[in-house]
């Protein structure tokens, strides 16, 4: 008997697919409110961007969690429980990458705002949605709420709790609507105001964590 793939079941990305999530991601956070004044420069602001978007997805195959749509439309970049964005080698080389592609004030406000999220995330294990982006191509379609929706039939079945960080204050109510709830707020030097949310899976929430 065989069985066939829903049409809007994820797939976990492979390195083929790098350069289509890469492209993905840079057209999808071009404009973001928070990503889009980290690079100043827009006229070289896709490059910049693309360099730092590739190390955080080439990393992210270590895990099998970049979760994708068929061709690479729509990308959401999960880090499991325990695991982190980078090697530490890959964060160290972040800097680098960043001074050398964008200049050292881009290299700070990227690096600073790292360590933000990093203090702002929950200490009990979870999955944590670092990246969620829709090619400007294909916006309007509901791929990335889709894409979103089916990965946490993934995580739901796994019992454990999802965690993300919403730049953009117009996606609140499309995550409350899959579950999640508000849970904290980081400014970053900007003055821009992202906020954290958490959904429930079945272990205790933050509150019994922290």
């Amino acid at each position: 008997m065989t069985t066939t793939q829903r049409p809007d079941s994820p797939r976990a990305a492979t390195a083929a697919d790098i350069d289509a999530v890469v492209r993905t991601l840079t057209t999808a956070f071009f404009h973001d409110p928070l990503w889009g004044p980290v690079f100043p420069d827009t006229e070289r602001r896709a490059v910049q961007a693309s360099a730092m978007w590739r190390l955080f997805a080439r990393s992210a195959l270590r895990y099998h969690w970049l979760l994708v749509s068929e061709n690479a439309e729509a990308a959401a970049v999960w880090i499991p429980p325990g695991g982190e964005e980078l090697t530490p080698e890959e964060a160290r080389d972040l800097g680098h990458l960043l001074r050398r592609t964008a200049g050292q004030d881009v290299a700070e406000a990227v690096l600073t705002m790292g360590d933000r999220f990093a203090a702002a995330r929950p200490r009990q294990p979870h999955f944590y949605l670092t990246l969620l982006g829709v090619h400007d191509l294909h916006r309007g379609k509901g791929l990335g709420m889709t894409l979103l929706a089916r990965s946490l039939d993934r995580i739901d079945a796994l019992g454990a709790p999802a965690y993300l960080e919403s730049s953009n204050p117009a996606n609140l109510r499309r995550y409350e609507r899959l579950g999640f709830t508000a849970l904290d707020e980081v400014v970053v030097a900007t003055g821009h105001v992202v906020t954290t949310m958490w959904r429930r899976g079945a272990a205790p929430g933050p509150e019994d964590a922290r």
